[in-house]
């Protein structure tokens, strides 16, 4: 096959070359009304086109090469207070599985560490509308719904692809908090708002 970038022969859909040059992540961090860290690893005009694949079956592998980029190394460089492993739970926003595939969820489970234990269907949207291209105040208007099915650990990591007005997360961190969980932070792959 050839890269998707480069149109090389590759043994991936995004040669090593170009994942090094190209696809290096960086942290980029905003804090929500609420006082909650988002931290992201890529502004989105940098992986635009490839945020695009979502609903495709290459999707499911651009994002397993850039959660393994970025998810799976933050959570190999992960360091928490507590000295037991799995003391938090890491939950994807609505991780149900749509074109054949999660993409929340294939970046949720790429946090599997010693501390951090990615949880699947715990955190589900009732109300099914999408807020892409969306103003702030009509997603203020439709909330999400999230249900949120019961677990055992206290603290959480919330995991999204991309954060826009962040209204998505602040709706699932009042459910979360509602449960007497507590959210360390936020984690998405793309922030909007990075220049």
């Amino acid at each position: 096959m050839k890269c998707l970038m480069c149109e090389r022969f590759s043994l991936k859909h995004i040669c090593l070359s170009c994942q090094t040059n190209f696809l290096t992540p960086s942290l980029y961090k905003r804090k929500l009304p609420n006082g909650i860290e988002v931290i992201s690893f890529y502004k989105y005009k940098e992986i635009k086109e490839l945020l695009f694949t979502k609903h495709t079956d290459l999707g499911f592998h651009i994002y397993s090469i850039l959660a393994g980029l970025s998810f799976e190394k933050f959570a190999q460089n992960f360091e928490f207070e507590e000295k037991e492993p799995y003391k938090i739970a890491s939950l994807a926003i609505d991780d149900k599985i749509t074109s054949g595939y999660s993409h929340t969820a294939i970046l949720n489970q790429k946090l599997h560490s010693y501390k951090i234990k990615p949880l699947s269907n715990k955190l589900r949207a009732t109300n099914a509308i999408t807020y892409s291209g969306k103003s702030r105040e009509y997603r203020l208007l439709n909330p999400r719904n999230f249900e949120l099915k019961d677990f055992n650990e206290k603290y959480v990591i919330l995991v999204d692809d991309i954060i826009t007005t962040g209204t998505t997360l602040a709706q699932a961190i009042d459910v979360l908090n509602r449960a007497d969980k507590e959210v360390l932070f936020c984690l998405t792959l793309c922030d909007v708002s990075q220049e």
